[in-house]
C-alpha cells in the first residue's frame, strides 16, 4: 500500500538535513553589589595621599626660598667710590680680595682730587650721580648729614662703634643714636725736632708750651742786620705757618677757651701767646719760608704738623735728621688735637646695602692692615690705624707712634687746615686768620676777638650748629 507524499518531499530527492538550531540566549548572572565600606576607611585612604602632596607642597617652598637663589646666579651691582690721597694701585690688592668674596658686587674706585672735591660732590649727589661710598672730612657732617645715610645695627652696631674708634670720632660723627661714617684712619698734630740743631744746642724736645717758647728763643739765629736765619720755631703768623688755624685751635682747647664764643680772657691770652713769637720774641716772621719748606731746609728748629707732613718733609729732603713728639702741654692739660678723613655712604644710594656690605669688610682689622701694607710699598708708612683696638701694632714705629698714641686724648673743631672745603672750616679760619693779623698789627686781642666772636656765631648759626659745640 503506497505511503502518502509527505508534505514538502519529493521522491527521489535527497532528505534534508535538518536546519541548525540556534541556541537560547541566556542573560548573564547578576552580579552581586559592591559591600559598603565601613565608615572611615574612605578617609584613612586618602590621609597617606594628602600627606604626601603636603611633604612635597612643603618642600617646594623650601627649594624655592632657599635653594634657588643661591643656584640662581646673584644680580650684578656696580659700586662708585671716590677715594681722595689713595691712587688705585694702593687699593687694587683690597679691592681683588673683596671681588674673590662678592663676585657680583664690584668696586669703581675713583681718585678725586682734592680741588673742590667738596663742591662736586654734594653738586654729584644732589643729581642722584654721586657715588655710592665715599671719603670726606671729620668736620663736614655740617655740611653734608642730609646726603649721609647712618651705619645700620647689622654693619656694626651703636656700641661697637663707641668701642672701637677714638672719642673724637664719635664726637663728630654721631648724630642722634646713629653714626655717619666709618674712620679708616686717625691723625693728630705733633711736635717735629730737628735733631741737629737740638744736638748742636745739647737740647732735649720741650713737653711744655713754656718750654718751647725758651728753647725757641735760644735756638733761633740772626745775621748782623737782625734778620732770623735760623728760627726757633714756626709759630706766630698765618701767611707761612702750615696748620696755624690748627695750632691755635688747640691752643685755646688747652686753655679752656670756647671756640664757639671767642671771647673773654681765655681766648685772648691763647691768641696773644700763639702772636707772641712773632710780636715779642722774634723767631718768626713773615719774611720766612713757607715753614714746611723751611723745616725741610733746616731753617726752623720746631715744626707743628700731621702724619702726611713726614712725607712732604722727606721728599723735600731725603737726608733731613728729624723727630716727631707728642704737642706741648699747659700745666694740668693733656689735650691734642685731629684731624683726618672718614669713609662714608650717600643716602640716595641705589645699592646702600650692597655698599654697606663693602664698608664692614674695608673696615675690619685684617683689611686695615693690609691696606696699611699696600700703603707703606709707596711711602715711609701707611694711614694710621681708625680703630682703637689696633694701636699696639703701630708702637713700635717711630714715626707713626707719636701719631696714634695722642688720638685717645684728641679733639677738634671747624680749624682744621688743608680740608679744601670751602666751606664751615675755611670760612671759620678766616675769622680766626683776622684776629692773628689785627693782633700782629698792633690791636688788641680783646678787640680783635669781638669781631671774629660775631662772625663765627653767625656761620655757625647758617650751618645750623649750637653754639655749645
Amino acid at each position: 500500500m503506497d505511503q502518502p507524499n509527505l508534505s514538502g518531499w519529493q521522491p527521489g530527492l535527497p532528505t534534508p538535513e535538518p536546519a541548525p538550531m540556534t541556541p537560547p540566549i541566556v542573560p548573564p548572572p547578576l552580579e552581586a553589589p559592591p559591600a559598603t565600606p565601613p565608615a572611615g576607611g574612605l578617609l584613612k585612604k586618602l590621609l597617606p595621599i594628602l600627606g604626601g602632596l603636603m611633604v612635597l607642597v612643603i618642600l617646594g617652598l623650601l627649594i624655592f626660598k632657599f635653594v634657588l637663589p643661591k643656584v640662581q646666579k646673584p644680580q650684578e651691582v656696580t659700586l662708585t667710590y671716590w677715594g681722595l690721597w689713595e691712587p688705585e694701585a694702593v687699593t687694587s690688592g683690597v679691592l681683588a680680595d673683596w671681588q674673590k668674596i662678592h663676585p657680583e658686587i664690584k668696586i669703581n674706585y675713583s681718585r678725586q682730587s682734592p680741588k673742590e672735591y667738596r663742591e662736586r660732590l654734594q653738586s654729584a649727589l644732589a643729581r642722584n650721580e654721586g657715588p655710592d661710598i665715599f671719603r670726606f672730612h671729620l668736620n663736614w657732617l655740617p655740611m653734608l648729614k642730609n646726603e649721609l645715610a647712618p651705619v645700620p645695627p647689622e654693619v656694626m652696631t651703636s656700641s661697637q662703634l663707641e668701642s672701637s674708634f677714638y672719642p673724637v670720632a664719635k664726637e663728630n660723627l654721631k648724630v642722634g643714636t646713629g653714626f655717619l661714617g666709618l674712620p679708616l684712619e686717625v691723625d693728630t698734630l705733633a711736635l717735629f725736632i730737628n735733631n741737629q740743631i737740638f744736638k748742636a744746642a745739647g737740647k732735649n724736645p720741650p713737653a711744655s708750651w713754656d718750654e718751647l717758647r725758651k728753647l725757641a728763643m735760644e735756638l733761633t739765629t740772626k745775621n748782623s742786620e737782625g734778620k732770623i736765619q735760623t728760627a726757633g720755631a714756626a709759630l706766630g703768623t698765618t701767611n707761612n705757618v702750615e696748620h696755624w688755624s690748627d695750632i691755635l685751635g688747640l691752643m685755646m682747647l688747652q686753655n679752656g677757651a670756647s671756640l664757639s664764643n671767642p671771647s673773654g680772657q681765655l681766648a685772648e691770652d691763647a691768641l696773644t701767646f700763639y702772636t707772641i713769637f712773632n710780636t715779642t720774641d722774634k723767631v718768626w716772621d713773615e719774611t720766612m719760608p713757607n715753614s714746611t719748606l723751611a723745616f725741610a731746609t733746616g731753617k726752623v728748629a720746631m715744626y707743628l704738623g700731621f702724619s702726611w707732613d713726614v712725607f712732604e718733609i722727606k721728599n723735600l729732603n731725603a737726608k733731613l735728621d728729624f723727630q716727631v713728639v707728642a704737642v706741648p702741654q699747659l700745666p694740668g692739660t693733656d689735650l691734642a688735637w685731629a684731624s683726618f678723613w672718614v669713609e662714608g655712604v650717600a643716602k640716595k644710594s641705589k645699592n646702600a646695602a650692597a655698599a654697606w656690605e663693602f664698608m664692614k669688610f674695608l673696615s675690619t682689622p685684617a683689611t686695615m692692615e693690609k691696606l696699611y701694607a699696600a700703603q707703606s710699598q709707596t711711602r715711609l708708612f701707611g694711614e694710621p690705624y681708625g680703630r682703637v683696638e689696633m694701636a699696639s701694632l703701630l708702637t713700635n714705629n717711630l714715626w707713626v707712634a707719636p701719631f696714634i698714641n695722642q688720638a685717645a686724648k684728641a679733639k677738634t673743631w671747624y680749624l682744621c687746615s688743608r680740608t679744601f672745603d670751602n666751606g664751615i672750616n675755611d670760612r671759620m679760619i678766616k675769622y680766626f686768620e683776622d684776629a692773628v693779623n689785627a693782633v700782629n698789627t698792633g690791636k688788641a686781642a680783646k678787640e680783635a676777638l669781638a669781631t671774629t666772636a660775631t662772625g663765627v656765631s653767625q656761620l655757625l648759626s647758617q650751618y645750623g650748629i649750637s653754639a655749645s659745640r
